[in-house]
């Protein structure tokens, strides 16, 4: 029986926005089924649903709904639970439109470059809900927009993509989730009244809305491995993308060396602070398939002081039934010398016991697994199988 809350299609016009509370949809096959019309008075579709505030408002909107059903391989919208960092794209998605053509982009525009000024009194809530079993929505959270962390000119970035050989632009924005359990129904009839301060705001947002103060709710998880579904993909997308990535690295013997490029590079792909990635000689490797550096240094010029991090990286192509168990990973927790850490990245998953042992045992190991693979790729553009081989094929060495 699962434990989350739920409202049912006739609660929805009084409920409380409570986070990973799931809205139930109605019973039509239909728009008139969508929870969120009746929930916050907004239109049945798009990702960007925004709220006019009355007539005599200085305030444009009164609050923004964002939408998203985290499963467009092009624009891999993210919640990273532990940190409260939310990752939203624009809705310039095609070509045809400058990018401030479309209402969200404009909202994105405007709510950063009010951020960016110290102007967040101009800046409405965002509330994101993501798509849930047929109609259904989850409330993920009170975002706002940047992050304590970001640097400005990183926060919102215009991305340039192609389709059918045409380019266009489009927003990559960065929120922030902020550390509030439930919305009490009074502060969004006060928002819909165009009052953003009364004694029904959430405090965390007042705090943010006056002094510019990031409070991000922060989830950390309360079990020490994956389950095999957690490590795998979520959809039948990025199955595909993984499938790709086996398909072709699977095999004989010189296709198995290909997947210990494969894995170097998504290690690379995955953070920008990973340099000097060398897969190994297999007579000289020591059972590691990669050494490299994690290098650490402010981002202030060549000048800075920096800090490199040595690390050994082992790579297992296995099929999606075949997991990676205490013998493989034993071998890699072996091999690690003092003051490294270990990467193993797979195309399949870890065994609950392997897994486990590595994480209560205190063993400075991160596990890539098959769906962290199709993650790494789609984040970084390679959204199709044959995308997918071409960028394996500019991997591997001639």
């Amino acid at each position: 029986m699962s434990d989350e809350r739920s409202f049912g299609h006739d609660e929805l016009s009084n409920a409380d926005l409570i986070v990973d509370a799931v809205y139930e949809g109605g019973e039509a096959n239909n728009l008139s089924a969508a929870p969120l019309p009746d929930l916050l008075n907004v239109g049945t579709a798009g990702g960007f649903r925004p709220v006019r505030t009355p007539p005599n408002s200085t305030q444009k909107y009164s609050y923004v709904v964002l939408y998203t059903t985290f499963n467009e391989l092009d624009w891999p919208d993210t919640l990273d639970a532990q940190t409260g960092t939310f990752t939203y794209y624009g809705d310039n998605r095609s070509p045809g439109s400058t990018i401030h053509e479309k209402t969200g982009n404009k909202i994105l525009r405007d709510a950063f470059h009010d951020l960016h000024n110290g102007q967040r009194g101009t800046i409405p809530p965002f509330f994101v809900f993501s798509k849930g079993d047929g109609w259904d929505r989850t409330f993920r959270g009170l975002a706002v927009p940047g992050d304590r962390l970001a640097n400005q000119s990183e926060d919102l970035v215009a991305l340039w993509k192609i389709r059918n050989g045409s380019r266009f632009q489009n927003y990559k924005a960065t929120f922030t989730i902020l550390d509030v359990s439930q919305i009490p129904r009074a502060w969004i009839s006060d928002l819909e009244e165009g009052d953003f301060l009364t004694e029904n705001t959430p405090d965390v947002w007042a705090e943010w809305r006056e002094r510019g103060s990031y409070t991000p709710l922060q989830a950390e998880q309360t079990k020490d491995h994956r389950t095999k579904a957690e490590q795998m993909p979520t959809s039948t997308e990025k199955r595909t993308i993984l499938d790709t990535v086996y398909s072709y690295c699977k095999d004989d013997s010189d296709q198995s060396r290909k997947f210990e490029h494969v894995a170097a590079a998504i290690f690379e792909l995955m953070d920008p602070n990973v340099t000097r990635s060398e897969v190994t000689r297999r007579s000289r490797d020591g059972g590691r398939d990669a050494i490299g550096t994690y290098h650490i240094s402010p981002d202030i010029g060549s000048e800075s002081d920096s800090l490199g991090v040595e690390f050994a990286l082992e790579a297992k192509c296995y099929g999606p039934n075949s997991s990676v168990g205490v013998h493989d990973t034993s071998r890699l927790i072996s091999r690690i010398r003092h003051r490294q850490f270990g990467v193993l990245v797979t195309t399949s998953y870890v065994h609950e016991q392997a897994y486990k042992e590595i994480k209560q045992d205190g063993h400075p190991v991160l596990i890539l697994s098959g769906g962290d693979i199709a993650e790494v790729l789609l984040e970084n553009g390679v959204t199709s199988e044959s995308k997918v081989k071409e960028w394996i094929k500019s991997q591997i060495p001639k």
